[in-house]
């Protein structure tokens, strides 16, 4: 008997043994993985696909701006007018007005990994496309091509950003700079020697880039999907009612600076007629379809206040922004006389100012939420605004373009991070896919307009004053002078509007 006792001792002895080395490898697997100790921390695998998705995004968003520079250049060599060349940004605008829309569907039905590679691909066509072309009408097409990967990459990485990131840390990752992540690309001397030719610009920088990142990311996000993925069959009728609504209203936005030399296809209403109805009806169709989870854009994000509010003057920023930096090049090239090699140049500390400020705006959004960055961003962008005021002859001073630009850079990087993070987080996680949709998609026709609006003050002002006896560099002068007089007001709305928006309650 006491035999037995032992035996049963030593057998329990040995169960607790084995539970608790079992209990301690547990611990152990649980200690090596960041993401579930500390909620605020992630995963290795997810800091990989979010930095291969940082890196991708930020190369195919160069295509937004990249033509600016080139376009007085490209104008000239291709003998078009600015009317007729605007068309290489607003034509990009409105093929991503068009696809984006699509996109939270797409995130939610198709692969991470076959999503991207599709973006990929389409971005490296047009790219290759844009670096042969050899007239104005392939180069437009091949901007097309561009913007169809464009439109995929960006509502894609803020979704991941949004489904992988925990609240505390989204504005860190939402600020953090991706040019460091190029191997200095961007800071490479030799590619400004060349002024003449802004395809090489393109293709060694952007192909490089778009190469080495898309091969890195299709490796990366291999079985990693974001969002909840869902089976439901694409709505065809929503499809085409977004074609024609997005892309009517963006082509007649782009249509507003046409003039008598250069006369649209259509008449100008008929765009505004079509986009107009086209859109009612695709609102009213998602309305009908998100009852039952088969909307293609979902709509109820815009029961949040604070993602109503930021899109709103997202689309405010996004007017006065592309339409000055569609000027801004003509100003420098055209009046001032700039070669495009000293216009990259004096827009490069801009660039690098923003680069520097965005993980600092990113911590300070995590510590201090969206209002108090996004009134003084939203004053100081203003102020750079009402700068270009001062932008009159031919003989203004070169340092206050340079003080523009670094003033605009600062008031940008103080509030497209507090507008992303604190619009997005504000929905509910299942709608982290239609929100980054409708907030690209805002961006766009935004942008279209302010496009517009701007290339069409400067087309009216230049033709009065020429009318009135004024040569070319002084009409071309005083309508670039009104037409940064407007973007300058448009902005004081903006002020307004960053003090009624709220940080999101669960970040």
């Amino acid at each position: 008997m006491p035999t037995n006792d032992t035996a049963r001792r030593t057998s329990a002895a040995r169960d607790v043994d084995e539970r608790t080395e079992g209990q301690r490898s547990v611990d152990l697997t649980t200690l090596s993985d960041p993401a579930v100790t500390d909620p605020n921390k992630m995963s290795a695998r997810d800091r990989t696909v979010i930095g291969v998705l940082l890196v991708s995004t930020f190369v195919v968003l160069l295509n937004e701006t990249i033509m600016s520079v080139a376009l007085p250049v490209l104008m000239q060599k291709l003998n078009v007018d600015p009317n007729t060349g605007q068309w290489l940004t607003a034509g990009f605008l409105l093929t991503m007005a068009v696809i984006i829309p699509i996109t939270g569907f797409l995130i939610r039905r198709v692969h991470t990994r076959t999503l991207y590679g599709i973006a990929m691909v389409l971005f490296s066509t047009g790219t290759l496309t844009a670096a042969l072309a050899p007239g104005f009408p392939v180069l437009l097409a091949a901007r097309f091509i561009q913007a169809s990967g464009t439109a995929i990459m960006m509502p894609l990485l803020m979704t991941t950003v949004m489904t992988l990131v925990p609240p505390a840390r989204r504005g860190a990752v939402m600020g953090k700079p991706v040019d460091r992540h190029l191997g200095g690309a961007g800071d490479r001397p030799d590619h400004l020697r060349h002024p003449a030719q802004p395809a090489r610009l393109a293709r060694d920088v952007l192909d490089s880039a778009a190469d080495r990142a898309g091969h890195a990311g299709h490796r990366r996000t291999a079985d990693e999907d974001v969002g909840e993925q869902s089976h439901t069959p694409i709505d065809i009728p929503s499809v085409i009612l977004s074609v024609f609504g997005f892309g009517g209203l963006v082509y007649g936005l782009s249509s507003i600076g046409q003039t008598s030399s250069a006369p649209s296809v259509l008449p100008l209403w008929l765009p505004f007629v079509v986009g107009g109805v086209g859109l009612t009806a695709f609102v009213v169709r998602q309305l009908l379809l998100q009852r039952t989870d088969r909307a293609l854009l979902d709509l109820r994000t815009f029961k949040s206040r604070t993602f109503t509010l930021s899109s709103a003057m997202m689309a405010l920023m996004m007017m006065t922004l592309l339409g000055t930096i569609v000027l801004l090049p003509i100003y420098l090239q055209t009046v001032l006389h700039l070669e495009p090699v000293v216009t990259g140049l004096l827009l490069l500390p801009g660039g690098l100012l923003m680069g520097l400020l965005g993980p600092v705006v990113g911590r300070l959004y995590d510590r201090f939420g969206i209002r108090k960055l996004l009134v003084p961003g939203a004053v100081i962008t203003s102020a750079a605004l009402w700068s270009t005021t001062f932008f009159k002859t031919a003989t203004s001073p070169i340092w206050l373009v340079l003080v523009f630009h670094l003033l605009l850079s600062t008031g940008l990087a103080f509030v497209f991070t507090p507008l992303f993070t604190g619009g997005l987080g504000a929905v509910e996680p299942k709608l982290y896919s239609y929100g980054s949709a409708i907030f690209a998609t805002t961006q766009q026709l935004a942008g279209a307009a302010g496009v517009a609006l701007l290339v069409a003050i400067l087309s009216v002002r230049s033709a009065a004053l020429a009318g009135a006896g004024a040569n070319a560099i002084e009409s071309t002068a005083g309508g670039i002078h009104t037409a940064f007089l407007v973007a300058a007001i448009v902005s004081l709305v903006a002020i307004f509007g960053a003090f009624l928006i709220k940080t999101p309650a669960n970040d």
